[in-house]
């Protein structure tokens, strides 16, 4: 598992947080309230969740450990995944 990233925000998009990592840009999908918090060149340090999926690897991005952890238990509920959860994230 990746605990956190950190390093220089590269780039900002609706629903993603590029952050430099060592000379590696890694996509962070994160939500509205945690890329409001982030500039582009300001460092930034984010807690991570990896979803390891058939066809993909996906890295989820938060603001602080609690909000990464209520992610992680929204997933252990029968039918929600990693998207669900974090648009449930994103509301609350």
């Amino acid at each position: 598992m990746i605990a956190f990233v950190s390093g220089q925000v590269a780039a900002l998009a609706p629903t993603t947080a590029v952050i430099e990592v060592g000379g590696v840009g890694m996509a962070v999908q994160c939500t509205p309230g945690t890329l409001a918090g982030l500039r582009v060149g300001q460092e930034a340090r984010l807690a991570t969740s990896l979803v390891v999926r058939e066809d993909s690897l996906t890295l989820y991005g938060f603001a602080d450990d609690d909000e990464r952890q209520v992610f992680e238990l929204l997933q252990t509920a029968s039918g929600v995944g990693p998207r669900l959860a974090q648009a449930m994230l994103a509301v609350h």
